[in-house]
């Protein structure tokens, strides 16, 4: 591909890279620090504007050959998932006084946009590497819990094991059939070989780890509870949203064998069921959405059942709406004395009669989450059953959504507390900052808008 074509198609990628070459620099600049927020913000604007005009323009093609490919779809997930990074920086204004958490959240937004082009193995892996490894530092960034060190550990120790994994499949996928592509990675799903069953397999199991699925999900409460409010959303939602885009583009056009359904069907179910259980007895804020996590997981792997002609469409749907409901209920909760009260559920009692508007956005949250009509969570959920059913594997859909019912009990559980339960004695007013009010109002109107249009966003894919 001619040079100036490369510079086009990887135009939100060189704004990214620029934004951090900017931020670097601020750093070695007296008042630098205050401008930090705006230079990582206008930096991902710009990688997001960047990619709805390339969507616009129809600019497809391979700016490295066998390597990365874009088309108007891929800019979209590009632009959709970017944009949802700008609540994230809103957040991260309350939380962080130093330009470390921009330059970290742009370096870590630089590998995911490269994540929906990739179309080998090596760029995936890059990807990855590259998203993961600053939030590893985010994590102890703001150092808010003595908990704080031992979880960015964990996330590293663990989401390294995964990284080893997802090379050694790729290693025997190189052995069984010459070629790291992802072409070469969805003819061996079908593939009889024993070789290329393995290395599908230890590929599948490094997705299960980073996703959290059950039994690889004991690193995510956790992380998220010791890392910081918009950290925490970070690794909920974009993070997660890296895996499935990974697994969307290894299993693309694949359908999945009877020798390896038991495998996709039960571990996602059980996630579905224990992260929903444990999710009831959680105290505190961060805990209950980690292991709601861990149920979405379990959804979002439960589509790869589906047929190949319908999964991409259900699963970026079901990231976006998500991603969008989880920063929501993030953003809304306004500040406490000290962040171990800030994540305490109890905190949220009475909030209504405090904060009228944060309780409205958290309970909005809430009911998208659980999956209740008319909210954009109800066709997010409706859109994965349904490729299940379409693909043959009625009983595993039917389980999965009895499993589903089980999360409606803790969701609700916050709006009660928030409605329906008296301010404790003496509370304070809790007033949003004007950060997270903004961040909200983005995410509230992506939640309206998805629910209004859901058909625009699937049309986009």
């Amino acid at each position: 591909m001619p040079t100036d074509f490369a510079l086009q198609a990887m135009l939100p990628e060189h704004l990214l890279l620029l934004g951090m070459v900017a931020l670097i620099v601020a750093a070695l600049v007296r008042g630098g620090q205050r401008i930090a927020p705006w230079l990582g913000a206008a930096s991902v604007v710009g990688a997001v504007a960047s990619a709805l005009w390339l969507a616009a323009s129809g600019v497809s093609g391979e700016p490295f050959v066998g390597q990365l490919v874009v088309s108007p779809s891929i800019y979209m997930a590009k632009a959709l998932l970017l944009a949802l990074a700008i609540p994230v920086l809103l957040m991260g204004r309350d939380e962080f006084d130093t330009l470390e958490f921009p330059l970290l959240l742009v370096a870590s937004l630089y590998g995911l946009s490269l994540l929906p082009s990739a179309q080998n193995a090596l760029v995936m892996f890059l990807g990855l590497e590259m998203m993961s490894i600053p939030v590893y530092a985010l994590v102890v960034l703001a150092f808010r819990r003595p908990q704080a060190a031992e979880s960015a550990l964990k996330y590293l120790v663990l989401s390294g094991t995964a990284t080893a994994m997802f090379l050694m499949g790729m290693s025997l996928l190189y052995g069984s059939t010459g070629a790291m592509s992802v072409s070469a990675f969805s003819a061996a799903v079908a593939d009889g070989d024993g070789m290329a069953r393995m290395a599908v397999l230890l590929t599948l199991l490094s997705l299960f780890l980073k996703g959290a699925v059950v039994p690889f999900h004991g690193w995510a409460p956790d992380t998220y509870e010791g890392a910081s409010i918009p950290v925490t959303a970070y690794m909920a939602t974009l993070s997660k949203a890296a895996v499935l885009i990974v697994t969307m583009r290894l299993f693309d056009g694949a359908m999945i064998g009877p020798e390896l359904a038991g495998l996709v069907a039960v571990l996602p179910l059980l996630s579905i069921v224990w992260g929903n259980l444990a999710a009831m007895r959680q105290t505190g804020l961060r805990r209950m959405i980690a292991y709601s996590s861990i149920a979405h997981a379990g959804y979002l792997f439960y589509a790869l059942l589906g047929d190949p002609a319908g999964r991409t469409d259900a699963i970026m749907f079901y990231v976006i709406v998500y991603a969008a409901s989880n920063l929501l209920a993030f953003a809304a909760v306004p500040p406490g004395a000290d962040d171990a009260t800030r994540d305490r559920l109890a905190t949220l009692e009475g909030l209504f009669y405090r904060n009228p508007f944060a309780a409205t956005a958290i309970a909005v949250a809430m009911l998208s989450l659980s999956g209740l009509p008319p909210f954009p969570g109800f066709t997010a959920k409706f859109l994965i059953f349904r490729t299940v059913v379409d693909a043959g594997y009625t009983t595993w859909a039917v389980l999965g959504l009895v499993g589903s019912f089980l999360g409606l009990y803790f969701y609700l559980r916050v709006i009660m507390r928030m409605f329906m339960t008296a301010s404790p004695a003496g509370a304070a007013p809790s007033m949003t900052t004007a950060a997270g009010r903004l961040a909200s109002v983005l995410c509230l109107m992506a939640t309206l808008a998805l629910t209004i249009a859901p058909g625009w966003l699937l049309a986009q894919f």
